[in-house]
């Protein structure tokens, strides 16, 4: 499946699904540098979305296919935020984070 997101169009689809405006602008043409930007757009506005850096992909995992099982990590992480953001009614992408539930004895 990393041919079909490796350009980003697709994950910034995604993010603007979950949060529309987030990545006002999709490259879909222009080469190697604006498909690379696409990635650092959704990069951007997942962390902003409430994904944890340490879940995010760097840029050449995808683009240089290194490390695509981070990259499906940080759709999964994705998907754990958006139980975080009650605007959004589903379909969910894996399971509900644990909230804390602190008792007094």
């Amino acid at each position: 499946y990393e041919d079909v997101i490796r350009d980003g169009t697709v994950l910034c689809q995604l993010i603007n699904k979950l949060a529309p405006g987030s990545v006002p602008k999709i490259n879909t043409s222009g080469g190697q540098f604006k498909m690379m930007e696409n990635i650092n757009s959704f990069q951007a506005a997942a962390r902003a979305y409430g994904v944890p850096d340490v879940d995010v992909f760097q840029t050449v995992d995808l683009w240089e296919k290194k490390d695509i099982a981070q990259v499906t990590n940080t759709i999964f992480a994705l998907g754990r935020a958006s139980y975080k953001h009650p605007e959004w009614i589903g379909p969910w992408l894996g399971p509900k984070p644990a909230d804390e539930n602190k008792r007094d004895f």
